[in-house]
């Protein structure tokens, strides 16, 4: 049985965004990626599109989901689906960190709004 401790989940920093490594393909999970996310206060990720659907719990803290342009804050109990292939941005525009549970199915590939090529990031592998 796949089971990630949190103790010993795989830990990827990038640009104020925090990932802690739960379910992928190197961790046993065959169709869900899941991870937690921290975001620092001011952090906000390049915009990017998926190939497939992406949802955000959050946790903690509030943070804004940007989709196609339109900005929507998420605070603790929210979830948003953003639709496959949508422009997204993330940022946490508030003065504290922020945390959120982010799904993906196995496989997905990520891409910058300028076309440059993500692939499947580290903590989804």
């Amino acid at each position: 049985m796949p089971i990630t401790h949190a103790a010993l989940a795989p830990h990827f920093d990038l640009d104020g965004f925090h990932f802690t490594g739960l379910t992928a393909p190197s961790r046993g999970a065959t169709e869900l990626c899941t991870w937690q996310l921290s975001i620092d206060p001011g952090a906000s990720s390049e915009a990017h599109r998926l190939n497939h659907e992406e949802v955000f719990i959050a946790l903690e803290g509030a943070f804004t989901v940007v989709l196609d342009g339109e900005a929507t804050e998420l605070t603790v109990g929210d979830a948003c689906a953003v639709p496959a292939h949508c422009l997204l941005q993330v940022a946490n525009r508030s003065s504290a960190s922020a945390r959120a549970l982010v799904c993906v199915p196995v496989g997905m590939q990520a891409t910058f709004a300028d076309g440059r090529d993500i692939g499947t990031p580290l903590w989804a592998r």
